[in-house]
């Protein structure tokens, strides 16, 4: 049986749908023709009329075409004053555009850190939100109690951008009614269930302490230059960028973008530090275990990880 997607785009970039198109194995084609998914309407790939888009809605909101699948990219706006003027489709808010195909869909899905919290969107000044959250907080748009169709919250796919095969995944296992586990901020545990650290190329230099203070060098970026992959989870040491690389592949810090904090209020490129030991601790160890093990670990290092070649 046919099942039916639409695709809003809210404030922000296009960079989800950027990443979409991106697909390689199967490619976007080829992955609607095998999951028998209709596009009722994306932005980057309908051509459909003012008027036809108008005539769609309006059956939506009857009940005249069934809506399976509403993905929202980009934040909400609000502002200004909460009208959410600053946004409209065809002279009225987008917001409320989104409230009522909301209403009608059997899963609701965020795809990208500003539909799931607000992101980059939301630190600005046009009262952007989350669909059902901002930032760490439960609520956003559609209220902390909204539940689809289906009876699921809102489907949260952080990333700056979601990593397409995670889109595709995701829309694969909704179609196939195939059980999804989720985290306590909803999203899907099978991708976001790990730390970016977990997958990283650099965890030996992590554990023994072999840092670094600049970009494209082989140690670990933790300690110095503000990489969140020992705090952040998220798929993207597991699910590789082309399929061959990573921030921290290539010797940039991850920037946690899968994270509710995202963008973080603090520079970036620099790791807080009382002492040099960092604030925020990779998640699941306590301050005093780590004083005492990473002390040991540094005085431990082998000579090849000390004698590291400087390039990656």
């Amino acid at each position: 049986m046919s099942r039916s997607l639409y695709w809003l785009q809210c404030g922000g970039c296009g960079g989800d749908t950027m990443s979409l198109l991106s697909l390689e194995s199967p490619d976007l084609t080829e992955m609607l023709d095998m999951l028998d998914l209709e596009i009722l309407w994306h932005p980057s790939l309908s051509s459909m009329s003012a008027q036809e888009h108008s005539l769609l809605l309006e059956d939506i909101y009857r009940g005249r075409q069934s809506l399976d699948i509403l993905c929202v990219e980009g934040a909400v706006i609000r502002g200004p004053g909460g009208t959410g003027m600053f946004d409209v489709f065809q002279g009225h808010p987008r917001k409320d555009m989104l409230i009522r195909l909301a209403t009608k869909a059997r899963y609701v899905i965020a795809v990208g850190t500003c539909a799931c919290f607000g992101g980059i969107t939301g630190a600005g000044d046009v009262e952007a939100v989350g669909l059902q959250y901002i930032r760490k907080v439960k609520g956003g748009l559609l209220g902390e109690d909204f539940i689809s169709k289906a009876g699921l919250p809102v489907i949260n796919l952080p990333g700056c951008p979601c990593h397409c095969e995670v889109q595709a995944g995701v829309l694969s296992a909704l179609i196939s009614d195939s059980p999804l586990s989720f985290t306590h901020y909803h999203t899907p545990l099978p991708w976001y269930g790990m730390l970016v650290h977990q997958g990283c190329v650099r965890n030996e230099y992590h554990e023994y302490r072999v840092e670094e203070e600049d970009f494209g060098e082989k140690g670990c970026l933790f300690f110095h230059m503000g990489c969140k992959g020992p705090l952040t989870y998220g798929p993207c040491n597991k699910l590789l960028w082309n399929r061959r690389s990573s921030k921290t592949y290539i010797g940039a810090p991850c920037a946690g973008c899968t994270q509710p904090d995202f963008p973080s209020e603090y520079p970036y490129f620099r790791t807080r530090n009382i002492a040099g030991i960092p604030l925020e601790l990779p998640d699941g160890v306590d301050r005093a275990h780590y004083l005492a093990y990473k002390g040991m670990a540094a005085a431990a290092a082998p000579l090849r990880l000390k004698k590291r070649d400087t390039q990656v």
